[in-house]
């Protein structure tokens, strides 16, 4: 039986919520923050499929345990699906999330068409390779006014019309309802049952590889 699935972050709070959600099943969930110090992934992925699975195959593989990750960004319709994978760093490596909303806003100057979606892609992955992905979308328009004050990144100017309110004027529970993320992961959460049989006969086919008896050739076993 899978006892322990871990979730590749460090996030206090995705770790609450995962763990909520899924607070009906057998299993535990565990953080990066619970084990030492891993390589870090590199996101190089041409899509957030590539990275989500990248973050979860890696991660399980150093770790030995079934692994969930995840790759989010923003799609713009008319700069044909930008910033998209590089949506954190949209405005150069270590840019902030203001120098992205400003980035973004210049793109997007005399340019009528303003859809935009938030993406989420999870990926659930065993140490040996296979995965299960599940994806959310969240679309939206791009406004020219910053408002609101809550959440982060993009928020500020994604404009969701069925609330009537950018992301960032949202409290939790309303971005929580209808986000990327959060459609992505009531899916992951519908499907867990299925996911942990999975992962059960996935893990259960994987053979531990063979020791290299030649490391031990040299050592004094009378001691």
């Amino acid at each position: 039986m899978v006892s322990i699935i871990v979730l590749a972050t460090t996030n206090a709070n995705k770790l609450k919520e995962f763990r909520e959600m899924v607070k009906d099943f057998p299993v535990e969930i565990r953080s990066l923050a619970d084990f030492g110090p891993i390589p870090p992934v590199i996101e190089d992925g041409a899509t957030f499929d590539d990275n989500a699975y990248k973050k979860a195959h890696q991660t399980a593989r150093v770790l030995g345990l079934p692994t969930i990750a995840d790759d989010s960004g923003l799609v713009v319709e008319a700069l044909d699906g930008a910033p998209g994978v590089y949506s954190a760093r949209y405005a150069g490596e270590g840019a902030t999330d203001a120098d992205n909303c400003t980035k973004l806003l210049e793109s997007l100057k005399g340019i009528s068409n303003r859809k935009a979606a938030f993406q989420c892609v999870l990926s659930v992955a065993v140490p040996s390779g296979p995965a299960l992905t599940y994806e959310g979308r969240c679309e939206g328009i791009i406004i020219d006014e910053r408002r609101g004050n809550s959440g982060f990144g993009y928020d500020p100017i994604f404009f969701h019309e069925g609330l009537g309110k950018t992301f960032a004027e949202c409290n939790m529970e309303e971005k929580n309802r209808v986000s990327h993320r959060g459609l992505a992961m009531a899916e992951l959460t519908a499907e867990f049952s299925n996911i942990l049989k999975w992962l059960e006969q996935r893990l259960g086919e994987e053979k531990a590889p063979k020791p290299d008896h030649e490391e031990f050739m040299d050592n004094d076993w009378s001691k």
